[in-house]
C-alpha cells in the first residue's frame, strides 16, 4: 500500500492498449459462441420422449421451500463504472478535485444525499428514490487483488470465485440444485431472463445456461410480441437445413418459454413515460413481464459503455441519466400495479476506475466501486460500509476495496430470497461471508437445517477415447440410466440395477451396444423417484 499526495496524470502505454483491445476481441468471441447456443444451450424440448413429473430431492425441496414472491433485477453497468463520479465523496472534496482536475463534478453541480456524499445534479430522479427511502449504496465493493481485465473480472463477479477459474455462475449453481432434471423437465417459466451480456457466466451451470438469453431488447420484444424468435418450419430440405434446425432449436430456452413470455407481455402495459434509451427500453419490457405475472424471479439487463478511457464527462453523463431516469420510471410503473414492494434492483460492474484521471479526459481500469440497490423493500435509504481512502492505493494505483462483492450476494440471498445459510454456502462455493445490513429482512418459511442434505453427484468423464458416466452413490439405490439424442429420442438403457455406495462408472459406447455418431447426447438418471439429466459429447 502507498500514500499519494501529488498525483500526476498517467496515460496507458501501447502495450496496455494492445492487451485491452485483444481482450475485447476475446470477450466478443465467447459472446458470439454462446449466442449461437454452442455454449450453455438451455433446456431441450424432447420431441418424442415422455416427460414425467419428478419427485423432488431433499435439496430441491429446501430450495423450493425458500422461494418467495420476491424478484431481483440485476443491472449490469458493463465496462467498469466510475464510482467516484457517480457517488461523489464530498467529505474529502479537495482530494477528489485534485485527483480529477478536468473531469470532476463542480460542487455547485451536485445534489447532496447526506453531508458526506452527493450525486451529479443530472441524476435528480435518483434523488427522488433516495428521498422516498428506496436506495442503498454499498461503499468500496470489490475483491482482493483486483484483476483489471474486463473478461476475467466479469467472470469473477459472475462465478464468485476470484482465485481459481470457476466455469459456473452463482445463479447457475442455485438453479442447478433447484432443477436437477432441467434439461429434460424444465420448469413452467424461465428461471431467469437475461438481456445483453451474452457470454457472461452468471446463469451458467455445469451443463447448461438457466437464463432465457437474448442479445438485445429487440430480440426479447420480438419473442414477447410474436411468441417466437426463429422459424423452425420453413427450412431447406438438405444437410444445411438440418444443421440450421439443430442450431435454432438448441439456442438457449427460446422455444421452451416463448409462449409464456408472450402471454405475460400481452397481459400488461407500461404505465410510466420511459425514454427510448438503452436501459429504459430493457426495463420497460421487464416491467411488463413482472406485471404480467410471468413468475421469473431473476432478470439481468445490461447498460454498456462504462469503459470510459476518454471523453468521460459526456459519455458517463448520458449513461447515468439513463440509469437514474429509468429506475424512477420503473418503480412508478410497478407501483401502478401494486408490485413495487417485491422487486429489488441491484447494480453490478466488473470494476471501478482509477482514482485519478488520465490524459484523455477519462479514467482507466480500477478497483473498488459502489453497488447501488433500489426498491421500497430496502426500508429506507442510506450508506453501507466504509468508503475507501481516496489517497491510499494498492500497488496498481487503485482504491482498496472495503466490502467484498460476495458479502452483497450473501446478504441478498439471505435476506431477500430467504435461503438457508447452508444452501448459500453451496451457491458461494463454501466460502463464508458476513452479511451486510441492507435494510431488508426475511422471515424464513422453514426452519429446517439442511446442512446434512447432499446433492447427488454425477458427470460425464472423458478418457481413453471414450466417455464414461460417473455416479457417486451415498446410499444403496436402484438406478435406471438412459441415453437420448439431442432431439429427445430414447436410444437405449445404459444401466438398470441396484448400486451400492461408492463411485460407479458406465462406459457409454460399450453399454449402448450400437454405433453412436459424433455429437451431443443427453443422459437421464432415475433414482428413488428423482430424475437427473446432463449432456455429454461423443467424440
Amino acid at each position: 500500500m502507498c500514500d499519494h499526495k501529488n498525483i500526476p496524470k498517467k496515460k496507458a502505454s501501447k502495450d496496455e492498449k494492445h492487451v485491452h483491445d485483444q481482450e475485447h476481441v476475446e470477450w466478443s468471441r465467447r459472446s458470439f459462441i454462446q449466442a449461437l447456443g454452442l455454449a450453455g444451450g438451455g433446456s431441450i424440448m424432447l420431441g418424442n420422449a415422455a416427460v414425467t413429473a419428478s419427485k423432488p430431492s431433499p435439496l430441491s425441496v429446501a430450495l423450493a421451500a425458500s422461494e418467495t414472491d420476491r424478484i431481483m433485477v440485476i443491472i449490469r453497468l458493463k465496462g467498469g463504472n466510475d464510482g467516484l463520479n457517480t457517488i461523489v465523496p464530498v467529505y474529502d472534496y479537495s482530494s477528489y478535485a485534485n485527483l480529477r482536475p478536468t473531469i470532476r463534478h463542480q460542487q455547485n453541480e451536485l445534489i447532496n444525499l447526506d453531508a458526506d456524499f452527493a450525486i451529479p445534479n443530472y441524476m435528480q430522479n435518483m434523488e427522488v428514490l433516495w428521498g422516498e427511502g428506496q436506495m442503498k449504496v454499498v461503499h468500496g465493493v470489490g475483491y482482493p487483488q483486483q484483476n483489471l481485465s474486463h473478461f476475467r473480472s466479469s467472470d469473477i463477479w459472475a462465478s464468485a470465485a476470484d482465485t481459481v477459474f470457476e466455469p459456473t455462475g452463482w445463479w447457475g449453481r442455485y438453479y442447478e440444485y433447484l432443477y436437477p432434471d432441467y434439461l429434460i423437465n424444465p420448469p413452467d417459466v424461465p428461471p431467469a431472463i437475461q438481456i445483453g451480456s451474452i457470454g457472461n457466466l452468471i446463469f451458467e451451470g455445469q451443463d447448461t445456461n438457466y437464463a432465457f438469453s437474448v442479445a438485445n431488447p429487440q430480440q426479447l420484444e420480438s419473442v414477447a410480441q410474436n411468441g417466437q424468435l426463429h422459424d423452425l418450419m420453413n427450412l431447406p430440405d438438405c444437410v444445411y437445413g438440418d444443421k440450421l434446425f439443430f442450431m435454432r432449436s438448441t439456442t438457449n430456452t427460446t422455444f421452451t418459454y416463448a409462449g409464456v413470455i408472450n402471454d405475460a407481455y400481452m397481459n400488461s402495459t407500461n404505465q410510466a413515460p420511459y425514454s427510448e434509451e438503452d436501459l429504459a427500453t430493457q426495463m420497460a419490457i421487464v416491467a411488463r413481464m413482472i406485471k404480467g405475472d410471468l413468475g421469473t424471479k431473476v432478470y439481468m439487463v445490461t447498460l454498456d459503455g462504462f469503459d470510459t478511457h476518454a471523453n468521460q464527462p459526456d459519455e458517463h453523463r448520458a449513461l447515468l441519466e439513463d440509469l437514474s431516469d429509468t429506475l424512477q420510471n420503473f418503480y412508478t410503473d410497478l407501483e401502478a400495479a401494486g408490485m413495487e414492494n417485491n422487486v429489488l434492483c441491484m447494480t453490478i460492474s466488473e470494476f471501478g476506475r482509477r482514482p485519478y484521471e488520465n490524459g484523455s479526459t477519462g479514467t482507466d481500469h480500477g478497483a473498488a466501486s459502489p453497488v447501488m440497490l433500489f426498491g421500497p423493500g430496502l426500508n429506507g435509504s442510506g450508506f453501507v460500509g466504509e468508503h475507501p481512502d481516496l489517497l491510499t492505493w494498492d500497488n496498481n494505483d487503485n482504491l482498496i476495496p472495503t466490502t467484498d462483492f460476495r458479502q452483497v450476494y450473501s446478504s441478498v440471498l439471505t435476506n431477500w430470497f430467504c435461503l438457508d445459510p447452508s444452501v448459500i454456502d453451496l451457491i458461494l462455493l463454501n466460502e463464508p461471508y458476513d452479511n451486510l445490513d441492507l435494510g431488508i429482512d426475511c422471515s424464513p418459511l422453514s426452519t429446517t437445517d439442511f446442512r446434512d442434505v447432499t446433492a447427488f453427484v454425477h458427470a460425464p468423464v472423458y478418457k481413453n477415447d471414450s466417455v464414461y458416466i460417473e455416479m457417486k452413490m451415498t446410499n444403496t439405490g436402484h438406478v435406471d440410466l438412459k441415453l437420448y439424442d439431442i432431439m429427445g429420442k430414447e436410444l437405449g438403457t445404459l444401466k438398470n440395477e441396484v448400486l451400492f455406495p461408492g463411485v460407479h462408472s458406465v462406459d457409454v459406447k460399450k453399454a449402448i451396444g450400437t454405433r453412436l455418431s459424433f455429437g451431443q447426447y443427453i443422459y437421464r438418471i432415475s433414482m428413488g423417484g428423482q430424475f437427473y439429466s446432463k449432456s455429454l459429447m461423443i467424440k
